[in-house]
């Protein structure tokens, strides 16, 4: 799908100037940029050369969220079984009222693409954001633009929507990289047979430091991958897929694969939660925000919705002329997001160092789990009681050792 460029060719001297600047194409920033009214200004530079390519997700979901969004159906794989292994556990779930999904990536991006510039957003790819200055009230920055060269983007709001690189705020000494990050490979086949409803999870001896999935995908395809911790080890996940795709692997799980089509790749921090995410007219959204699940590092349901928020508290910052309503964006999801995500990160941390007999009680005690519990588990919305018992467990554990 082809993206409409900035209108006219301006002179390669002279400033482009909007309300905001989105810089990241992903799902955060262009749901942001969607929630704008056209009567805002708003420009969105995309480093990759197409939105939605390189895949840089799995594309994991539920059915329930992406219908509240809106994403067309024909956008999504319907999962309604899925199937977790370790060595010598296996746990079966049904998921009949949590039903999942898997994206469509490419598609879905570009749809919101579709959204953002049918609400007046100007999206350019293959623009690299460089730098940025604050000068009062406006945000100074530097772009290279494809065919262009480098120009000044001088902006009221700038949103840093780049993911894993926090780019907008490692410019400003805001805030850095993330040094703890999940990093992920997957292959993508079409379909000679496999069950097109079930969605597997695997961890144990192949991938002890982290986990393996295979999800059916939209178009006939099949996604089978790796993701590991680093630094909790140096393994590279592609040094795991080679040597698993073996026949008697293939078999275990019902798969005849067809051609190879693409080999996915994407990297996600893996750090606990950080509630702030305003300085001033500098905002941060999605990856950049830390938002995808510590379980299993899912996120783009809620990339979308946290966009579609602050979009939303722009209108209303204009409208009000107050930044009141950015305060109640960073504190509506830092109350969203904050307990759950420190107890997530927490068990994060805790199954990074498990070995095979440690997943083996694991798969365990989570075939015993409800559908509701384990759909629970796996978005990272667990009870507080549930947390609760879990953390008192853990100290109790801790204290009998340290007397022993």
């Amino acid at each position: 799908m082809p993206i409409a460029p900035l209108n006219g060719n301006l002179d390669l001297e002279q400033s482009l100037d909007c309300d905001v600047l989105i810089v990241g194409g992903g799902p955060a920033g262009l749901a942001c940029a969607a929630q704008l009214p056209t009567h805002f200004s708003c420009l969105v530079v995309h480093q990759d050369a197409e939105i939605g390519k390189p895949v840089r997700t799995s594309g994991g979901s539920w059915v329930a969220d992406l219908q509240t969004l809106g994403v067309p159906d024909h956008l999504y794989q319907v999962i309604d079984e899925i199937e977790i292994r370790s060595d010598n556990q296996r746990s079966l779930h049904q998921m009949q009222r949590h039903k999942m999904a898997v994206l469509d990536i490419t598609g879905t991006y570009q749809w919101l693409a579709d959204l953002a510039h049918a609400a007046g957003a100007d999206i350019r790819t293959g623009a690299k954001f460089l730098s940025t200055v604050v000068k009062g009230d406006t945000q100074v920055s530097q772009v290279r633009f494809k065919g262009e060269g480098t120009r000044t983007v001088r902006s009221k709001y700038l949103i840093d929507a780049s993911g894993t690189p926090r780019a907008v705020l490692s410019a400003l000494d805001l805030g850095k990289r993330a040094e703890r990050v999940g990093v992920g490979i997957e292959y993508e086949y079409e379909i000679e047979e496999a069950p097109m409803n079930r969605a597997v999870l695997f961890v144990g001896q192949p991938v002890l430091k982290g986990y393996g999935w295979i999800f059916p995908a939209p178009n006939n395809h099949l996604r089978i991958g790796v993701g590991v911790i680093q630094p909790d080890t140096d393994i590279s996940p592609r040094d795991i897929m080679e040597p698993l795709l073996t026949p008697a692997f293939l078999d275990s799980y019902g798969l005849r694969l067809g051609k190879r089509i693409a080999v996915n790749a994407g990297i996600i921090p893996s750090e606990p939660y950080d509630p702030r995410l305003v300085f001033d007219r500098v905002i941060r959204v999605g990856d950049s925000a830390n938002i995808a699940t510590p379980t299993v590092g899912e996120g783009i349901r809620l990339a979308i919705e946290m966009g579609r928020d602050l979009g939303q508290r722009l209108c209303d910052v204009k409208d009000q002329g107050s930044p009141a309503p950015l305060a109640l964006y960073q504190r509506r999801w830092r109350k969203r997001f904050m307990l759950q995500y420190l107890f997530g990160f927490w068990a994060n941390r805790k199954i990074s160092r498990y070995g095979v007999a440690q997943w083996d009680k694991s798969i365990a005690r989570v075939a015993r789990m409800s559908e509701s519990q384990l759909a629970a588990l796996i978005r990272c919305e667990l009870p507080l009681n549930r947390m609760l018992s879990a953390a008192w467990a853990q100290l109790k554990a801790r204290v009998c050792a340290w007397f022993s």
